[in-house]
């Protein structure tokens, strides 16, 4: 790719759902702010006649393929093909499962989308997520000691996009506003069992997502407490304080993404967990 380009067509072709493909073009492509990529997701290509349609459309918008198919039967007509219209074409899964190979003595089975399995880590992936929609925002604050994860914030500090993203990994997340005038449920401070961590961000920061929130519902934002930065300012450190004096843990979102605050909770959880477990011992 020539320094001067400035769009690139990334072709993601996948026998499953292809997010395993998204995640590392977009790892890769980040690191080309000035590069515009234009991705095209070729999901569930499980036969040779999908392949010879994607071909036409990679000979139509070249650029760079990005593949994890594990059948060879798909995967040997792509890779010709791109070589036939002298496009650079790249398994992603390839070098992985040669390293597998090596190391285990053993050849891979080839099964697509073979990490979307209806196993138990499955469902208990659903379950979370459910448990997540249910306990958005304050509700049900009886069930909070069924959670394994309690996020508390002021408005605009992600949590209700975190606690779905914990979802995604298994973990049953609530989460609960924190409100100027507002109690805090009282079963918060009788939840025995889940780790309960609060978001901040800096004022300036949360006024500038409250402004686009206002915006994006046709309000102008005007001299409302709700993004007065003074105001702000009194409830993020209202934060600070309810979750020092409970010994819960902040975490600032700031520059953070979803991704890794929620790597940050987790990370949080097990250690609460090792901690447990060295307390009861072996």
């Amino acid at each position: 790719m020539k320094n001067e380009a400035r769009h690139l067509h990334l072709h993601l072709v996948s026998d499953a759902t292809g997010e395993t493909l998204i995640t590392v073009a977009r790892a890769a492509s980040a690191q080309y702010p000035s590069v515009a990529v234009v991705e095209h997701l070729h999901s569930m290509t499980r036969a040779p006649k999908q392949v010879e349609r994607i071909l036409a459309d990679i000979e139509r918008e070249p650029g760079i393929v990005l593949f994890t198919l594990v059948d060879r039967a798909i995967a040997d007509p792509l890779e010709l093909g791109c070589r036939e219209i002298a496009v650079p074409c790249f398994s992603v899964l390839g070098p992985v499962l040669q390293l597998f190979q090596s190391y285990l003595g053993a050849s891979s089975e080839g099964r697509a989308g073979a990490q979307h399995a209806l196993d138990g880590e499955y469902f208990r992936r659903i379950e979370a997520l459910t448990f997540a929609m249910m306990h958005d925002d304050g509700q049900l604050p009886e069930e909070l000691d069924l959670a394994e994860v309690v996020i508390l914030g002021v408005s605009r500090t992600s949590k209700t996009p975190t606690s779905i993203y914990l979802a995604n990994r298994g973990v049953r997340a609530a989460n609960i506003p924190i409100v100027p005038g507002v109690a805090l449920p009282v079963q918060l401070a009788e939840a025995k069992r889940p780790l309960i961590v609060g978001l901040i961000a800096t004022p300036d920061r949360i006024v500038q997502m409250r402004e686009n929130r206002l915006l994006a519902f046709s309000q102008v934002p005007g001299g409302d407490v709700y993004v007065d930065r003074a105001a702000v300012a009194n409830e993020v450190a209202a934060t600070r304080k309810i979750c020092a004096r409970n010994g819960w843990p902040v975490i600032d979102v700031t520059r953070r993404s979803i991704e890794e605050t929620a790597t940050a909770i987790l990370a949080l959880r097990r250690g609460e967990q090792n901690r447990i477990r060295e307390a009861l011992g072996p």
